[in-house]
C-alpha cells in the first residue's frame, strides 16, 4: 500500500479510502490511485483485512452433488445474491443429506472464517445438522418446511400444488391425479398436501398418489400407469422432469395432450417451454429466494438490510402454456 502511495504521490491512508471505496476522494485522486494499483499489480490482501476488521465478507453454503434442477438454481441465486452484495462464496457439498456429513460441512466451512452460512436444506436432517453449528455462526436454511424451528426461506410449495390443482379443476377436469416426488422430502410432501386439500375443498375424488425420484424416467414409469386408466384426464407432477416423463409415456400410449389428458408440472425450467407441448408449469423464483436468504442471513449477523422473519415464503405462480386444456365432451 506504501508503494502504491508512494507512486500515486499520496497518503497511504489516501490508498485506503480509495480501496474501501470512500466517498471523500476527489475523482482525479482515485484514478490516480487506481493507476498505481495496475502499475504495480496491487492486489489487496484480504487475510490482513479479516484480521483487522474481524469479517471475511465470506459466506459459506452447504450444497450437495446432485443434478436436480431446484436445489441447483437455489444454490445459483444464493451465489448471485452474495456476489451482488459484495461477498464471495465458499461452498461445500455433500453426497449423503444426513446429519454427520451435513455438520462436518459446516465445520470446513468455519474453519475458512466464513461470516455466516446459508445450507439447501431439501431434508430435515440438513436442519437439524445446523441447528449443532457452533455457537455465533448465523445459519439460514433454504427449503424443507416451517417446521424446522430454523431461520428458513422457501417456497410455498403446498400454495403451488393448489394453484396447479385448482387451475385443473377450473379447466374442467372432474378430478386431478397426482405424481409425487420422494415422500422423504418437505417439498413433495408439502405439494401432495395442496394438491389433495384443493380436491377435498372441491368435494373431487381423491385418486391414490404415484410416488419415485424427481426425474423423467420415475414420470415415464408412473405415466405409463396412469396412460392404460381411460378415466384420467388431468395429472399434476410433482416437478417438470417427472411431467417430461409423463408426456413420453401418454405419448406411446396414443394419449394426445392436452387433448386426452392435461399435464401440468413444477419448477418452471428454462426447458419447459420447448416440451411437445410446451409444459403448463409452477413458476419458483429462486433468484428471489437466494436474495430473501441473504437478506435473513444479514439479519442474523445484526446488519442492516436484513429482513426479520424466521420463515421467509415466497410465493409461486402459475406459468401456464399448451399442456392443459378442457376435457374432451
Amino acid at each position: 500500500m506504501r508503494d502504491v502511495a508512494k507512486l500515486a504521490g499520496v497518503s497511504h491512508q489516501t490508498v485506503s479510502r480509495v480501496i474501501n471505496e470512500h466517498p471523500n476522494v476527489r475523482a482525479e485522486t482515485r484514478e490516480r490511485v487506481l493507476a498505481a494499483m495496475r502499475s504495480l499489480n496491487y492486489r489487496r490482501n484480504l487475510a490482513a483485512r479479516t484480521l483487522a476488521t474481524r469479517e471475511s465478507r465470506t459466506l459459506g453454503i452447504v450444497g450437495f452433488e446432485t443434478t436436480l434442477f431446484g436445489p441447483e438454481s437455489m444454490l445459483y441465486g444464493i451465489e448471485s445474491a452474495a456476489r451482488a452484495a459484495g461477498y464471495l462464496v465458499s461452498v461445500a457439498t455433500v453426497r449423503d443429506l444426513s446429519h454427520r456429513p451435513v455438520l462436518e460441512a459446516v465445520d470446513r466451512l468455519v474453519q475458512h472464517g466464513v461470516d455466516g452460512i446459508i445450507a439447501i436444506a431439501p431434508k430435515p436432517a440438513v436442519t437439524t445438522a445446523l441447528t449443532h453449528a457452533p455457537t455465533g455462526m448465523a445459519c439460514v436454511a433454504v427449503g424443507g418446511d416451517s417446521q424446522a424451528g430454523f431461520p428458513t426461506v422457501r417456497v410455498d410449495n403446498a400454495a403451488g400444488a393448489r394453484i396447479a390443482t385448482q387451475h385443473l379443476l377450473d379447466l374442467g377436469h372432474a378430478t386431478v391425479h397426482h405424481v409425487a416426488g420422494p415422500l422423504d422430502w418437505p417439498e413433495a410432501q408439502a405439494r401432495v398436501d395442496g394438491w389433495r386439500e384443493t380436491l377435498y375443498a372441491a368435494g373431487a375424488v381423491v385418486p391414490p398418489i404415484t410416488t419415485g425420484w424427481w426425474d423423467a424416467a420415475a414420470g415415464y414409469e408412473q405415466g405409463r400407469k396412469l396412460a392404460g386408466d381411460p378415466s384420467v384426464t388431468a395429472v399434476f407432477c410433482a416437478n417438470d422432469r417427472i411431467a417430461l416423463g409423463v408426456l413420453r409415456a401418454l405419448h406411446e400410449a396414443g394419449r394426445r395432450i392436452p387433448d386426452d389428458v392435461s399435464v401440468v408440472g413444477f419448477d418452471d425450467m428454462p426447458d419447459s417451454g420447448y416440451f411437445m407441448p410446451p409444459l403448463s408449469t409452477v413458476h419458483q423464483d429462486f433468484a428471489e429466494l437466494g436474495r430473501r436468504a441473504l437478506a435473513l442471513l444479514l439479519h442474523n449477523l445484526g446488519l442492516p438490510d436484513g429482513d426479520s422473519p424466521e420463515d421467509v415464503v415466497v410465493a409461486p405462480r402459475l406459468n401456464p402454456r399448451a399442456s392443459a386444456a378442457p376435457p374432451r365432451d
